[in-house]
């Protein structure tokens, strides 16, 4: 068996459902998409995507002796259609990858022990990698056969569709590459007109700044009046141009049972998520990436929530956060009862 053949083995054996071997480097174009993405501020206030974008764009430069790049996907499909929920409007909407344990945990664990096998059987170097660390994933994947870069940026497979979870193994080994995926997409543009909030400018572009994704995890600040109705009841993310891929038909419910739907954080009802305090914040959403996020900016998209939901009933669960402290949260409060005056 190749060093290959047997990464290759142990990976699969550790439950990873993709792996894909690829050289450390990455072709022009891709880092000029990067660059004309930062230069027109469709990363937003990701300051981070700016501070290490050499590095990002190229894999030497994040670490010198990487040879090799061995590219790992796992996959968290669900079992029902995710977008069953925006027809519930009293119930807050979690994107699927954060109903479950905290991927990156869950994925760096497996990349751990991948790794530790490499150590003890081939003795060279290795770094390993989620999406924290200025890594093009997605390039990567592709480059390595895992898939390709669909028209909303995501990795798309023909196995497992777009629900594929990402890591990475720099090494100094010199490992024979796969061939790339190539795109599928073809003139399917489900995922550009799927999205609530027009935030694909073209095909295969991004801007964060109007994404429902970006706007309820990475965005601290009041979210934009206009984006608020076509928000719904999505509370945490937006899986909206991941679910109506046709590419999801192939796809089988995830293996790994701890990116299952954990009770707590399977779209919980908007009047029980208002009431928590910072403790039961913490308590509820232990070992979850909605944790990350902090209290008041998870209740200032509950508030949003129960603004669109049209439900008197849930004015109550709005005024109680319309003096909060801190001063997103009371406006968001506020805007939703003004709301739900509005339509009686």
């Amino acid at each position: 068996m190749t060093a290959k053949e047997a990464i290759r083995a142990e990976a699969l054996r550790l439950g990873f459902d993709a792996v894909g071997f690829t050289r450390a480097r990455l072709p022009e174009e891709v880092r000029a998409r990067l660059f004309a993405h930062l230069a027109a501020g469709e990363h937003g206030s990701m300051a981070w995507m700016e501070r290490r974008a050499e590095q990002r764009a190229d894999p030497r430069a994040l670490w010198p002796e990487v040879v090799s790049i061995i590219s790992l996907g796992l996959s968290y499909a669900p079992a029902e259609n995710p977008l069953a929920i925006l027809a519930e409007p009293r119930r807050g909407a979690i994107s699927v990858y954060a109903q479950g344990r905290d991927y990156h945990d869950v994925v760096k664990k497996k990349l751990k022990a991948l790794g530790q096998f490499m150590a003890q059987r081939f003795r060279a170097p290795l770094k390993v990698f989620v999406d924290t660390a200025p890594v093009m994933e997605k390039p990567l994947a592709q480059q390595a056969g895992l898939g390709w870069q669909g028209k909303h940026t995501n990795l798309v497979s023909r196995r497992h569709g777009s629900w594929l979870f990402l890591g990475e193994i720099y090494s100094a080994l010199d490992l024979p590459p796969d061939p790339p995926e190539r795109d599928h997409c073809g003139r399917c543009r489900a995922c550009l007109d799927a999205c609530p909030t027009a935030a694909f400018p073209a095909p295969y572009r991004l801007d964060a700044r109007r994404c429902i994704s970006y706007l309820t995890i990475e965005h601290a600040g009041p979210i934009p009046e206009e984006f608020r109705s076509a928000m719904g009841n999505r509370i945490y993310g937006c899986d909206d141009c991941l679910a109506v891929c046709p590419w999801n038909k192939f796809a089988v419910t995830a293996r790994e049972a701890a990116l299952h739907p954990r009770a707590e954080a399977a779209n919980p009802p908007l009047a029980e998520l208002a009431g928590l305090d910072d403790a039961a914040f913490r308590a509820r959403f232990a070992g979850s990436p909605i944790k990350r996020i902090g209290l008041a900016r998870f209740l200032r998209n509950v508030m949003i929530a129960i603004g669109n939901s049209g439900d008197a009933s849930l004015r109550p669960a709005a005024a109680r956060h319309a003096e909060a402290a801190d001063p997103v949260l009371a406006e968001a409060a506020r805007w939703a009862l003004a709301r739900l005056a509005e339509r009686g």
